[in-house]
């Protein structure tokens, strides 16, 4: 049986506003903590004995305890990890604060700014319009977006040239199609009109890099956005509903909260003096916004993107609810960069790591120095949320915190990407079951 414990404790413009705001500090807010277990089934969701599926229950209390500590220690406000195996939850762990400001309680049904997690779920939307014909790999972007027929190259000394050859939609799924990354954009206001008025703005834009030679996270899963908009005649959030949350069970993951959810939604925070501080508003956005945005515009719970998570591991089903063939899957985990394009997120090359359709792909664990299996796939977001679907050890890992910069290495978060595997599989003592 699982061990669920709690306590009683982007977007760009966003992060500057909480930022702009005033703060308090952990120390102030924080009531002492007390906890209480909860069942997995209670909340819908099939559960096992950790010793039943190959785990150690003393390895996933280590695990536990490490991620409660960096609470304890002011480095988190909260954090909700969880462990599944076989498509049963061994672990789920929700800890701390959901505003270190106002100590208000993160609960096992908080929802988070989950930013860039978004992306797999655009990336199952495109390839389910895959599987009906609507498109494929090896065809060029323009046949879909006829602004981009003549996209120039950024050149030397402010000059433009032709692309070597037409960017094509598995560019366009793994980050490869020459856009350069987010930065590029920041003064063209890619998001402040509809999907419809970024196309526009990019197709006045060169690329920066010929398409095929470069990985650059930049806006290419928006651009997918638009994409399954115009390929399923339907806008983003009816698609996604329609297609992905509905039929895998996800009810409280959207674009926008109802006002009735808005409680729920976690504060962003950030660092002071290496303590974690609070931001003393938690704006939501309650109504739907002009720009879904694909790339990372939803929010979830962790037990809805465990759904998601769990419906991509497991082939593509779900209960009896199916998104995806098998096949397609493990195509998504398939690499398509060439040899000369590294992926690179936080600057240097992150050798063993390959791309595939909106998923990094652990192509070479030991070069990746990871403990994760071979053909791991994962994605994680800005704001700290992160996940792993292990196909070799049948394993998923879903992790969830809200910190400005809680993704990147320098911005004061804990390295919890790397903290979660090393523990999850010390705690994996017989992967034969």
């Amino acid at each position: 049986m699982i061990r669920r414990g709690f306590t009683l404790l982007a977007a760009t413009a966003l992060v500057g506003a909480m930022a702009a705001s005033s703060c308090s500090t952990v120390e102030a807010a924080f009531a002492p903590p007390s906890h209480h277990s909860m069942e997995a089934r209670d909340l819908g969701m099939p559960s096992a004995n950790p010793e039943a599926v190959g785990f150690s229950t003393a390895g996933l209390d280590a695990l536990q305890s490490e991620f409660r500590a960096l609470v304890d220690q002011k480095k988190l406000a909260g954090v909700t990890t969880l462990v599944a195996r076989h498509g049963k939850v061994v672990h789920m762990d929700t800890y701390g604060a959901a505003n270190a400001a106002t100590g208000d309680a993160l609960k096992p049904d908080s929802i988070f700014r989950i930013a860039s997690m978004t992306k797999p779920i655009t990336g199952v939307a495109m390839m389910q319009l895959w599987e009906q014909g609507k498109w494929k790999l090896s065809d060029p972007v323009s046949k879909f977006i006829p602004e981009f027929a003549n996209l120039k190259v950024r050149g030397p000394n402010g000059t433009t040239v032709a692309q070597n050859s037409p960017m094509t939609m598995a560019q366009l799924m793994s980050h490869s199609a020459g856009f350069g990354v987010s930065a590029v954009y920041n003064d063209a206001g890619l998001g402040a009109t509809d999907l419809q008025g970024m196309i526009d703005k990019l197709a006045k834009l060169p690329l920066e890099t010929q398409p095929g030679t470069v990985w650059d996270y930049g806006p290419v899963v928006n651009i997918q956005g638009h994409i399954v908009e115009k390929l399923s005649g339907q806008s983003l959030d009816v698609y996604f509903d329609e297609h992905i949350f509905k039929p895998l069970g996800m009810v409280d993951t959207g674009f926008w909260m109802p006002e009735e959810k808005a409680a729920r939604v976690v504060a962003i925070h950030s660092y002071e003096n290496e303590a974690i501080k609070g931001p003393a508003e938690n704006r939501v956005t309650t109504t739907k916004p002009s720009f879904l945005a694909g790339s990372g515009g939803l929010m979830s719970t962790a037990e809805d993107y465990w759904r998601f998570a769990q419906a991509v591991g497991n082939g593509g089903e779900l209960n009896g609810k199916r998104i995806l063939k098998d096949d397609t899957v493990k195509l998504m985990r398939t690499n398509v960069l060439p040899p000369t394009a590294k992926v690179d997120l936080y600057g240097p090359s992150q050798e063993g790591i390959g791309f595939g359709m909106d998923f990094a792909i652990v192509m070479d664990p030991q070069k990746a120095g990871t403990p994760q299996g071979l053909n791991t796939f994962y994605w994680g977001g800005a704001f700290g949320t992160w996940f792993w679907i292990d196909p070799t050890n049948d394993l998923v890992f879903v992790g969830m915190i809200q910190n400005i910069n809680g993704s990147t290495p320098t911005g004061g978060t804990p390295p919890l990407r790397a903290i979660s595997p090393r523990l999850t599989y010390a705690a994996l003592t017989d992967a034969s079951k």
